[in-house]
């Protein structure tokens, strides 16, 4: 009888098994999102607040079909993931691009939200296994948890890749590692299960980042330069390959019996409990450690007579000068690789420029955001790339003075 309520409760679950395949597509997913915002944001030139408005009603569609569902479809699973890990990434860049709020008030704030959700999740439902998905109570916790797992990825991510001067190459290379260790702490020392999974689960959302930006990032920033078009086409076509073989193959929806067993003894609870402690204390001693040592070696980088960035701007007003002789001469060829350069200087120069007067910096990265989402547009429009230029040359060259 228990075993048959088991199957049952897998049949209903809303979620899919947790295979490979589960990892290489939530990867998939969670790149492609990083590369199609990029698209639409600057290939298109919707800018930001169009873009959030744009995939935010798409999302909410989507999970509301979700939500209507009675069993797990893997399409609208997934599109739902995709949707989801562009809106999480999207709250994160508004709150910092937009509202100019610090990436370390945002960190700190989803990382308490989402623990709250975990909190929440479990005095309501005692399990925070995903292979419990099958009542709407539950499943409102999960995408909830999953939406802020995706915004403190961003904040995370973009915290130490690009506030931090780490870079996303090897901020990417860093997340493997820690992955490699949850998973061997799993394999071999016992490592709660559930833990181990939302740990991953987090740390997927910078890894996906990173793999996108190296793929679609030009050359001279350090990436393959196949450009946000061509690997958004080519992930979209992974996901859907991996999508049709699920579909065909039934793997991921497999009945096993040991992954709907959600009741535990008070001695594992006890366990779980111990290890989640200790998880927190090491990621955050490594992760403050980390701030704490980068931050005073931007510091130390920095002379007293740099206290402001006057003088600091040369370069990027050479730039955009460069730009708007370009676009003078309709010449968006050549504008195109010059804000390739801009983007690449700019993003170079963040930790230490930032580190300097961090909500100037904010202003002008608001202001260079548009001149390049202008300027890269499949059609763009000489009048609005023009305005925007002059707008950010001439803040640039006031900070500048």
């Amino acid at each position: 009888m228990q075993t048959d309520q088991n199957k049952l409760k897998i049949l209903l679950s809303k979620v899919p098994e947790v295979t490979i395949f589960f990892w290489i597509i939530k990867v998939l997913c969670t790149t492609v999102g990083e590369t199609f915002a990029d698209f639409l944001n600057f290939n298109l030139g919707l800018g930001l607040a169009n873009t959030t408005i744009i995939l935010g009603i798409a999302f909410f569609i989507v999970l509301y079909l979700q939500f209507r569902t009675t069993k797990y479809v893997a399409s609208i699973y997934w599109l739902t993931v995709v949707l989801i890990s562009v809106f999480g990434t999207l709250v994160t860049d508004n709150l910092t691009d937009g509202m100019g709020v610090p990436l370390e008030l945002s960190t700190a704030v989803f990382s308490v939200l989402l623990g709250l959700t975990f909190l929440f999740w479990y005095l309501s439902e005692k399990t925070l296994s995903i292979h419990s998905i099958f009542t709407k109570k539950r499943e409102v916790f999960y995408w909830l948890t999953i939406l802020f797992t995706f915004a403190l990825g961003t904040a995370v991510g973009d915290l130490y890749s690009e506030q931090l001067g780490f870079g996303y190459l090897n901020t990417g290379i860093t997340v493997i590692i820690i992955i490699a260790c949850v998973f061997l702490a799993w394999k071999f020392l016992k490592l709660d299960g559930v833990l181990a999974f939302w740990i991953a689960y987090i740390l997927t959302r910078p890894l996906g980042a990173s793999l996108g930006d190296y793929l679609s990032q030009p050359k001279v920033n350090g990436g393959l330069g196949l450009g946000t078009t061509v690997t958004s086409v080519i992930f979209l076509i992974a996901i859907f390959a991996i999508i049709i073989f699920l579909a065909v193959s039934k793997i991921d929806i497999t009945a096993k019996s040991e992954t709907t067993k959600t009741k535990q003894t008070f001695g594992s609870k006890k366990n779980v409990l111990v290890q989640t402690i200790v998880a927190l204390c090491i990621f955050l001693v490594v992760g403050v450690g980390g701030y704490v040592w980068r931050s005073n070696d931007l510091a130390s980088q920095s002379t007293a007579s740099q206290t402001t960035l006057a003088g600091q701007l040369t370069d990027f007003i050479k730039i955009e000068s460069d730009i708007q002789n370009d676009v003078n001469k309709d010449n968006f060829t050549s504008a195109k690789k010059s804000a390739d350069n801009l983007e690449h200087q700019w993003d170079t120069s963040e930790a230490k420029l930032r580190k300097i007067d961090g909500t100037t910096w904010t202003k002008i990265d608001g202001t260079i955001d548009v001149v390049l989402a202008s300027v890269r547009s499949s059609n763009p429009d000489a009048s609005k790339s023009k305005s925007a230029l002059s707008h950010s040359l001439s803040i640039i060259n006031k900070v500048n003075k």
